[in-house]
């Protein structure tokens, strides 16, 4: 199961060759990972509010392949690769039509509001979905 969003590079996200700075498709992918989460249902603020739990980057393992530009439409592709009752992994890709230009697998973890580690609710896990 994957989803997929669109992303403009602006201006604001390129350096002086007009190629998108790297840290940006940080920026992306997290979108991406936070797009995922909304069209299942789960809203991260009810989430922390109601259960405590919030949810963490631990690792992220990132590939950039080719360059995005200055005004290119990019697509964001999310998927979960493995779910347990603690954490989330995830595969990533940034493309540009058909060409990939960058990748990335991380992992997700719930902790509470303290920042201790949590369990992620039965339903959540649910929701969430993935292999």
């Amino acid at each position: 199961m994957s989803d997929t969003i669109q992303v403009r590079v602006y201006y604001e996200d390129t350096d002086l060759a007009g190629i998108v700075y790297y840290a940006n498709y940080l920026k992306y992918i997290e979108r991406g990972r936070t797009e995922y989460v909304r069209a299942r249902g789960i809203d991260q603020r009810i989430l922390r509010d109601v259960s405590g739990v919030v949810f963490a980057v631990r690792r992220v393992e990132a590939d950039y392949i080719a360059p995005a530009r200055y005004d290119d439409e990019l697509s964001v592709v999310t998927r979960v690769l493995k779910l347990t009752g603690a954490r989330v992994v995830m595969h990533q890709s940034v493309l540009r039509g058909e060409q990939l230009l960058f990748e990335a697998g991380g992992t997700l973890v719930a902790l509470t509001t303290e920042g201790r580690p949590a369990r992620l609710p039965a339903e959540l896990r649910q929701q969430i979905g993935g292999p």
